[in-house]
């Protein structure tokens, strides 16, 4: 292997403190840079559709207009019907909770009568006592700061940042965005620009197959759960639980398995008969085989290269660092050191450090 010159030397410090200023000032500055970081990512996200228009024969500007004004007609009555159905259904979670509480109590009293004859010492009347007042409290708690945060984000969407700077962020980075990228391109080292253009094609895709693809997934998923959870098996709750699932989707089997828990729960709670959490668990299955062998494989394909643990990693580090702000950086960030690792780890097996015997 031949040695590093002084040269070599120098830049791999200019691009470690260059990269060392950046994450210290996404740090620093994370509790403004949450509209603009989400204005780029719209922009990102529907370059394809103001470039489809811009072939048609639309100026670039017209085309950005087109597709903003579109995306602001789908966006904003989807998220007001979103957050006002979350609410109704936190409001009716609340309201249920003693029934719920008193329907799980009446459930286990078979097992309660059983523990009794069998250790004359248990206290089941305490026991009831006790979950009667603390898992409805807790309950109620749960529900009430469920319902704080759904308000809340209606109260943040019609804030200044994201009505205001995100749109017009997203417009300028639309518009712009093919300058963006030609400015960036007259930057980059000349020595290594071909290796660095490979890998941002290669980056470009991996998040355009997987993000793309995947939002349209959680959006099936979480609309079929939904329907089928509260008009088809009659679960109070399923449109909820229908829209954390959808949610949760965006990680394989953890939409899932945790709309699948929640609905068996609130099912238990307020059904008498088996048969429905038998349909809640159909409901399931038949939704994870559509992922599984349709939706995945047509929307995202086997090629991302982002496995679900790196993901879920990804987007729980991004939270714990930097909140929400972290959660829409993880995804991207998590694209891109999984291709530079893999360039990585191809460069350094042709290396000789790997071929020396």
């Amino acid at each position: 292997m031949p040695p590093i010159t002084h040269n070599a030397k120098i830049n791999h410090l200019f691009w470690l403190t260059l990269f060392v200023l950046f994450c210290a000032a996404v740090y620093t500055l994370r509790s403004v840079l949450m509209p603009f970081v989400a204005g780029l990512i719209i922009g990102y996200l529907l370059d394809p559709v103001a470039s489809r228009f811009e072939k048609m024969g639309l100026s670039r500007g017209l085309a950005t207009t087109v597709v903003m004004l579109i995306a602001i007609l789908v966006t904003v009555p989807t998220i007001i019907l979103i957050v006002n159905m979350v609410n109704d259904q936190l409001t009716a979670f609340i309201i249920a909770i003693p029934r719920y509480v008193s329907a799980l109590i009446k459930r286990l009293e078979p097992l309660f009568i059983e523990l009794q004859n069998k250790f004359p010492d248990f206290n089941a009347e305490s026991i009831k006592d006790y979950i009667r007042s603390n898992l409805s409290e807790k309950l109620r708690l749960a529900g009430r700061v469920a319902k704080g945060v759904a308000s809340g984000s209606a109260a943040i969407i019609s804030t200044i940042s994201l009505l205001l700077i995100t749109p017009i962020v997203a417009f300028y980075m639309l518009r712009d965005w093919k300058k963006f990228i030609a400015k960036i391109d007259g930057l980059l080292p000349r020595k290594v620009k071909p290796a660095i253009e490979v890998q941002a094609r290669e980056i470009d895709r991996t998040l355009a197959a997987f993000i793309r693809g995947q939002l349209s997934v959680c959006l099936i998923l979480g609309t079929f759960y939904a329907v089928t959870l509260y008009f088809f098996v009659g679960l109070e709750l399923g449109l909820l639980v229908g829209f954390i699932a959808g949610i949760f989707s965006f990680i394989t089997y953890v939409g899932t398995i945790v709309g699948l828990i929640i609905s068996l729960i609130l099912g238990f709670a307020q059904f008498s008969s088996l048969s429905p959490l038998l349909s809640i668990a159909i409901v399931f299955a038949i939704g994870q085989t559509l992922d599984g062998y349709f939706l995945t494989p047509k929307l995202i394909g086997d090629s991302v290269g982002l496995h679900p643990v790196w993901i879920m990693f990804a987007l729980l580090a991004g939270g714990v660092l930097l909140g929400f702000l972290g959660l829409l950086l993880a995804v991207p960030l998590a694209a891109i050191i999984g291709v530079i690792t893999r360039h990585a780890i191809a460069n350094y097996k042709k290396s000789s450090i790997y071929l020396e015997d």
